[in-house]
C-alpha cells in the first residue's frame, strides 16, 4: 500500500529543482518564472521573480544562491545583500535548455542540459522514439569562481544529481537513459570511472533524492509515482502521486523523513504553462536525506 500523502502547495505552473534548505522547500516554477518556497505548515511564498525559466538551486559556502537560467543557459548568484550578478555562462557547452543542477561543499556546481528541442520531438516522434534516439549532452562542471569545463559527455537528458555524504560520488538521472548514472568525483571536481549504479526501466529518473541507507528515490514523469531505488535497479517502495505524473522530488524537513514530491498535468510547455495545476504533495518516509543537495 502506498504511503499516504497531502497537498503541501499548490497554485503554480510547473514544479522543478526542489531543495531543502532552513526549514523550507525551495523549488523554481517554470513558467511563472519565480523561485517559491514553502514550509510544512503551508506557508508559501516567492522568493524571486526573474526574466527567465529557472530550473536547478544551490547554495554557496556563504549562503548565497545560485540557480539556473534555462533559456540563456546561465548560472546566476543572488548574493547575500539581494544583488543579482551573472555567475557562470554553459551557452558553449550546452544546448536548448538548461536544467537541473547540485551544488557541492565547496561551492562547485554539475548542471545538465536537454540538449535538443524534448517537446518538439515528443509531439512529432512519441515518447519511444524519442527513448531510442536522441541527440546527447553534457554534465557542466562550474567552479566556484565560474569556470566552466565539460564534466561528463554524451549523456542522455542528464537530470536530477546527488552527490554521497562522503562527497566522493556524484549521481546522475540519465531521463531519456532510463538509469542512473554514477561517477567518482577527484580533485577539482573531476569527474571519472562512469558506470551504470541502477537501470530504471521502465521507470524513468527525473528529480531524485539520496536517502542515508543509499537508496534513490527518482520522479517519474512518465507515470503518477516516486519510486524509491536500490544500487543495482531493485524497486524498493513506490509512493503514489495521485492523478499527476511527478517530475521532481526532494527530502527534508525537521529529521530528513518528509518526501516533497512536485507534479504536474504535462511537462508539455504549451499545457503546463496555459493553468497553475502543479503541486507538491509530501509524504513522510522512514529512511532521511542524506547527502547533496
Amino acid at each position: 500500500m502506498s504511503r499516504p500523502t497531502r497537498v503541501l502547495a499548490e497554485g503554480f505552473h510547473f514544479g522543478e529543482g526542489p531543495r531543502w534548505h532552513e526549514g523550507r522547500l525551495w523549488f523554481s516554477d517554470f513558467y511563472s518564472r519565480t523561485i517559491r518556497s514553502v514550509d510544512l505548515a503551508g506557508d508559501h511564498r516567492i522568493e524571486l521573480e526573474l526574466d527567465d525559466q529557472p530550473s536547478g538551486l544551490g547554495w554557496m559556502p556563504d549562503g548565497s544562491l545560485l540557480f539556473v537560467s534555462m533559456r540563456k543557459r546561465q548560472v546566476w548568484r543572488r548574493h547575500l545583500d539581494g544583488s543579482l550578478a551573472l555567475h557562470a555562462d554553459l551557452g558553449p557547452l550546452t544546448a536548448h535548455l538548461c536544467n537541473d543542477m547540485v551544488v557541492d561543499s565547496e561551492g562547485r556546481a554539475y548542471v545538465g542540459n536537454f540538449g535538443f528541442d524534448l517537446d518538439h520531438e515528443l509531439s512529432t516522434r512519441g515518447v519511444a522514439s524519442v527513448l531510442a534516439d536522441h541527440p546527447k549532452a553534457n554534465v557542466v562542471l562550474v567552479q566556484p569562481d565560474g569556470s566552466v569545463s565539460v564534466g561528463a559527455p554524451d549523456m542522455s537528458f542528464p537530470n536530477g544529481t546527488v552527490i554521497t555524504p562522503d562527497g566522493k560520488t556524484l549521481i546522475v538521472g540519465e531521463t531519456l537513459g532510463a538509469r542512473l548514472t554514477a561517477f567518482a568525483i577527484g580533485e577539482g571536481g573531476a569527474l571519472s570511472r562512469r558506470r551504470v549504479w541502477a537501470d530504471t526501466m521502465p521507470r524513468v529518473p527525473d528529480g531524485i533524492a539520496l536517502d542515508a541507507e543509499g537508496a534513490i528515490w527518482i520522479a517519474n514523469p512518465l507515470a503518477p509515482e516516486c519510486a524509491r531505488i536500490a544500487e543495482g535497479g531493485a524497486v524498493l517502495e513506490v509512493v503514489s502521486t495521485g492523478e499527476m505524473p511527478c517530475y521532481a522530488c526532494m527530502l527534508g524537513g525537521p529529521e530528513g523523513r518528509h518526501l516533497f514530491m512536485l507534479c504536474a498535468p504535462s511537462s508539455d510547455a504549451g499545457v503546463a504553462s496555459s493553468a497553475a495545476k502543479g503541486v507538491v504533495l509530501v509524504a513522510e518516509v522512514d529512511s532521511p536525506r542524506a547527502g547533496r543537495p
